[in-house]
């Protein structure tokens, strides 16, 4: 990390990972970036659940693509200010929250990915020790054998799985890119080459899109699909909220919303339909039907394709472990403390975390994990609706790229000691909201719209509350001089 900072640049809040980078990305990167978030066993897992919701396939695929678009739309607004200024998803928080007042949205998102990259990981050492399994079944033995929670094969496969994401995670942002930009692709070949398979050896008349006996029909079916729509833009708030990380690299907005419209609605149409092939496939095949991608491949006899399967899963769970829940802490844990913690310090500290959290205890206790992580997602939602809301209406879409790293009272977002107020006061009531959805049951019913209440009370406390008299003019003044 270098020492040297523009002039009038403070060290609590400037470092070079931080700071404006140069925009060198093209829409393709973007593509990418999608490709590995989509392409992993979490997607393919929710992909075929939206089929065995008791929809018509053309219900299915109507839900996917109204929330897949949403999910666009909300990326390209989010997309915007970090392209424009060139700087990461906390500095531009700097904007809403003031300068320090940023640590708290960093923060949130930070612990949140923290829990996801533990759970990915784990998930995908399972492909790993079906591999050593295949080929070494005496190492069962270390199989029924555990320490905290977890068997001893099961460290072995999880600490290399950690290990390898590091590695490319340490080699920096230009690794990444050039990692994601083959992964993605890659598995989408490998998806193809299953998905064939299966229909040679199913039979396309046994292929159903449709993975649900049951049939619904007038209310019940139009309310699955709201669900359905209301599943899909969840899946993704965590990526979205952060993805002025990747942005910010990108030549210009015309690239971003070329990459996310190849990268959204039609990769993701295009991976949910090949799932669904996949799926339907493996009832005639195996006698029941796998949602799970790594027990498909375990089932196929023949070595080569089970290795194959397996080293393809994994580089998909290494794409999006890293492109949503590796660098996103990486910048907010280094937001804290610049002049102390680099991007590659902030992402070991959330590596290490992950360990820490025993992801496999969280993962195997579905009332820990639905209360650790919906809690904590119940903060993406008005997060959107401050952010959005201040970048969009308040200050017009201007921003000071200098004042981002001006911690003095004469600062723009200075606001009061660094930190405003008003949008701090937004999101807590709007929080409690989604809070309130994850824990009273009455609120059961509507539990999976958190994020668009979330993102429109968010958003409503903070139009309200910023056009408050006392408030208006200083916010004002952050406007008027922005450039």
């Amino acid at each position: 990390m270098s020492d040297k900072r523009p002039a009038g640049y403070s060290d609590k809040l400037y470092n070079e990972d931080l700071g404006p980078t140069p925009q060198t990305w093209t829409w393709y990167n973007i593509f990418a970036f999608w490709m590995s978030d989509v392409h992993s066993v979490g997607g393919y897992v929710f992909a075929a659940s939206l089929f065995a919701l008791g929809l018509a396939s053309w219900q299915v695929l109507v839900a996917l693509l109204v929330g897949i678009c949403i999910v666009q739309l909300i990326a390209n607004l989010v997309a915007k200010p970090s392209q424009q200024a060139g700087v990461p998803y906390p500095v531009i928080c700097r904007l809403a929250f003031g300068v320090f007042g940023a640590n708290i949205p960093a923060v949130i998102r930070g612990l949140i990915a923290v829990a996801w990259y533990g759970i990915q990981t784990y998930l995908a050492s399972s492909a790993l020790i079906i591999v050593v399994l295949r080929f070494f079944p005496d190492m069962a033995i270390y199989h029924d054998q555990s320490f905290m929670g977890l068997s001893y094969l099961g460290w072995l496969g999880f600490l290399a799985l950690w290990t390898v994401q590091a590695l490319v995670f340490w080699w920096g942002m230009e690794a990444i890119r050039r990692f994601i930009d083959w992964a993605g692709p890659a598995v989408y070949a490998v998806m193809f080459l299953l998905a064939a398979w299966i229909v040679w050896e199913a039979g396309w008349e046994n292929i159903s899109f449709t993975l649900e006996e049951k049939a619904l029909s007038g209310w019940s079916a139009v309310w699955q699909v709201i669900v359905a729509i209301a599943l899909v833009v969840s899946y993704f708030s965590g990526p979205t909220l952060n993805f002025g990380d990747f942005s910010r690299y990108c030549r210009s907005m015309s690239d971003v919303r070329r990459g996310n419209f190849w990268g959204l609605p039609i990769n993701f149409l295009a991976f949910s339909l090949v799932t669904v092939v996949i799926v339907s496939g493996t009832l005639p095949i195996f006698g029941e039907m796998l949602h799970d991608p790594i027990a498909t491949v375990a089932r196929i006899d023949n070595t080569v394709a089970v290795l194959l399967g397996a080293f393809t899963f994994v580089t998909a769970t290494i794409g999006i472990n890293i492109v949503a829940n590796f660098v996103s802490p990486a910048f907010d844990f280094a937001n804290v403390a610049p002049s102390k913690i680099s991007w590659r310090a902030g992402g070991m500290i959330a590596a290490v975390a992950s360990i820490f959290i025993t992801p496999w205890n969280l993962f195997n206790n579905p009332a820990v994990i639905h209360y650790t992580l919906d809690v904590l997602a119940a903060f993406i939602g008005p997060l959107f609706g401050i952010l959005l809301v201040d970048f969009y209406l308040i200050k017009k879409q201007k921003i000071d790229v200098d004042a981002l790293f001006n911690d003095t009272p004469q600062g723009r977002y200075w606001y009061s000691n660094g930190v405003n107020w008003i949008a701090v006061k937004a999101l807590v009531p709007a929080t409690l909201v989604g809070v309130a959805f994850t824990f009273i049951p009455w609120f059961s019913p509507i539990a999976n719209f958190a994020w668009f209440t979330g993102c429109a009370l968010g958003g409503l406390f903070y139009g309200v509350l910023a056009s408050l008299p006392q408030t208006t003019a200083r916010l004002e003044t952050a406007v008027s001089t922005a450039s």
